[in-house]
């Protein structure tokens, strides 16, 4: 299995192939990408920062949870970090299932998930030559 954080290009070749399963009649991916606005300012790049052991540990549980939760075969989730330009993608989610119904949300709750609780930090950068880290969501303990 590859990798889940990478300075590379995203690349969904690779998460495609690890999911293929003949008993999957749906595939579902969601890409995001990096927008040119964020609350009305003009956004001209995005550095995603993480500490890539505990961020790659908290994407490979949230890719069991999704089996765990959903009635899906396969999960895979990749983010990038590093410096992004617009309209390049920073993260990749593949689910596969028997089913779109089940794929579909299980790819929705595992972005909402991700965003809550993998520690990769987010600092946009302005055409007013500004910069600033957004404000994530405070990660819970496990004891939460």
């Amino acid at each position: 299995m590859g990798r889940w954080i990478t300075e590379d290009p995203l690349d969904l070749a690779p998460l495609l192939q690890e999911t293929e399963d003949p008993g999957s009649g749906a595939l579902v991916v969601f890409v995001g990408t990096v927008r040119d606005r964020n609350d009305g300012k003009p956004v001209e790049a995005v550095t995603y920062e993480a500490y890539k052991p505990l961020a790659e540990k908290a994407l490979k549980e949230l890719e069991q949870e999704v089996l765990e939760r959903f009635d899906v075969r396969k999960c895979r989730i990749q983010h990038r970090v590093g410096h992004l330009q617009l309209k390049e993608p920073s993260v990749a989610i593949v689910v596969r299932a028997a089913h779109r119904r089940e794929a579909f949300e299980a790819a929705k709750w595992a972005i909402d998930e991700l965003k809550k609780r993998v520690p990769i930090w987010k600092e946009e950068h302005y055409a007013t030559g500004e910069r600033r880290y957004l404000e994530g969501i405070p990660l819970r303990s496990s004891s939460e």
